[in-house]
């Protein structure tokens, strides 16, 4: 659900002075200035709820279209039930805290199970770490800053919290106010970390749907609080002393018609603009996640990452997996899934190989053995299966799917290996096997780890008889006395059984 669907509390007093500061510029954002070497560091994070990429491309929206001409555009997918519902909380929450669901625990608009004390928002967790740093929250949604409603998803530890009411009639009256206290904050005081929401854009998809010209036209409202935004931040008083990151974000997608909650793609359809130092013109990633948001605030401010599921933007994992993007292909026999939409290839990155010596013939071609694939693609092969809960895997990861695969008619089972290449290892030492994994089990199935050195016989080191949700996995490896190199294999069996997705392979 969304904010249009929840939020009654009283709003929190703002003075009139700051409500009706800030006149709305109209120009796009200006290119940022050359970053001093001492500088100031400093973040600001806006989210646009239920905002569509695609339908903010195609939007007047010129302050957007700035920034993601000036710097990074990311589209990301959410998990979807029994993970967590495509909903303003779980996906605020995640953006704020930097773990899935299943860590801060909010699974709806209910907030029941939150867990904002192990996992609390980047600018609690930013002033708990520096409390000199000044951090400021503003948000029309009561549950984000408010203390009366089911969050407040950023705690009281925040230097300055502004909380409006939201209602279904009144984003668009609360929004502008939003902006203009934000902006006299922005420009006038110093915030080192800001958060500022606006929720017209969600009200928009639900009264009209996402592919309306009302949600088009309201996209272009909110644009232009964005720019008031941007030109506050410009126009203070140390701005050439400063080194601004901006991010653009949005809790969850629309469907056309309008509505979110379930999981198909457009309603687990997000994204991440980004600019500032570090961050390339023009450029476009597929291996970011919503949970980086708050993992790149948190850097910017020099605060500690650790702990959460993000990582930030100037640090992707390198996976080899990921340099397969450019020779997926498109659907062959999963026809529900889109013409056009390229995910798949059985070719493995160099070094690499797929073992398919015990496979059986036939089966859907797609999933024919190891293949490697995209969250876009996979989960379209078959909703509602917990495809869609494989959020820590990025970008492209190698999946065995027998379940999808007995689709088509076959002779034999589905018996096929994935296999590193060999690593150089010192015997007598102790290595970390650490990857991405996502699997769900069944009886009748296998999934084995294991390891060869020196080419020798593999042994396993690690077998799942029962379901690892979306799991970051770590294996110690002593090296036993001589061995000069460590191969790796995955080996999954099964016939009309579940599925196994293996990413980002590292021996540490």
């Amino acid at each position: 659900m969304s904010p249009v669907l929840h939020g009654r509390a009283l709003a929190v007093a703002a003075t009139a002075a700051a409500l009706l500061a800030a006149a709305a510029p109209t120009a796009p954002a200006a290119p940022a200035a050359t970053t001093p070497a001492a500088a100031v560091n400093k973040v600001l994070v806006i989210g646009i709820d239920g905002a569509v990429l695609d339908r903010v491309k195609a939007a007047d929206a010129p302050h957007l279209g700035a920034l993601m001409a000036q710097g990074l555009t990311a589209r990301s997918t959410l998990y979807a039930n029994p993970m967590a519902a495509t909903s303003s909380g779980p996906g605020w929450s995640t953006i704020a805290t930097g773990v899935w669901p299943d860590k801060h625990g909010v699974k709806d608009n209910s907030f029941s199970g939150k867990n904002y004390t192990a996992h609390p928002d980047f600018l609690t967790r930013a002033e708990k770490a520096n409390p000199a740093l000044h951090t400021y929250a503003a948000a029309d949604w009561e549950p984000l800053t408010s203390t009366d409603q089911n969050g407040p998803v950023f705690s009281a530890a925040v230097d300055k919290r502004l909380s409006l009411k939201g209602d279904r009639d009144g984003y668009g009256s609360e929004d502008p106010k939003i902006a203009a206290a934000a902006s006299a904050e922005l420009r006038d005081q110093d915030p080192d970390a800001a958060f500022v929401y606006f929720g017209e854009i969600d009200h928009a998809g639900h009264s009209s749907g996402a592919a309306s010209q009302e949600y088009l036209d309201t996209i272009g409202r909110v644009d232009r609080l964005i720019g008031r935004l941007l030109t506050a931040v410009q126009e203070r008083p140390t701005y050439a002393q400063e080194n601004w990151k901006i991010l653009v974000t949005t809790d969850h997608g629309h469907t056309d018609a309008g509505g979110h909650g379930g999981s198909t793609i457009q309603e687990r359809g997000t994204f991440v603009i980004a600019k500032g130092a570090g961050i390339a013109a023009g450029s476009v990633r597929d291996d970011v996640r919503l949970v980086d948001v708050a993992a790149t605030a948190l850097r910017q401010v020099g605060v500690s990452t650790a702990g959460l599921d993000g990582v930030p933007l100037d640090a992707p994992d390198g996976d080899p997996f990921d340099t397969l993007r450019p020779s997926l292909q498109g659907r062959v026999d999963e026809t529900g899934i889109p013409v056009g939409v390229r995910g798949f290839t059985h070719t493995p990155p160099a070094g690499w190989s797929v073992d398919n010596s015990r496979m059986g013939t036939g089966g859907v071609t797609e999933w024919a053995g190891w293949a490697f694939t995209t969250d876009e693609f996979w989960t379209r092969s078959q909703r509602d299966q917990w495809r869609e809960l494989n959020v820590r895997s990025r970008d492209v990861f190698a999946v065995a799917d027998s379940d999808e695969w007995d689709d088509k008619a076959h002779t034999g089972g589905f018996d096929s290996t994935l296999v590193t290449p060999k690593w150089a290892v010192t015997g007598g030492a102790t290595r970390t096997l650490a990857f991405r994994t996502h699997y769900r089990h069944e009886a009748g199935q296998s999934a084995q780890v294991l390891v060869s050195y020196n080419g020798g016989t593999p042994a396993v080191v690690k077998s799942y008889t029962a379901d690892a949700v979306a799991r970051a996995e770590a294996i110690t490896l002593q090296v036993p006395a001589g061995a000069t190199d460590v191969q790796v294999r995955f080996r999954y069996s099964g016939a009309n059984n579940w599925y196994w997705t293996v990413d980002n392979v590292t021996l540490g």
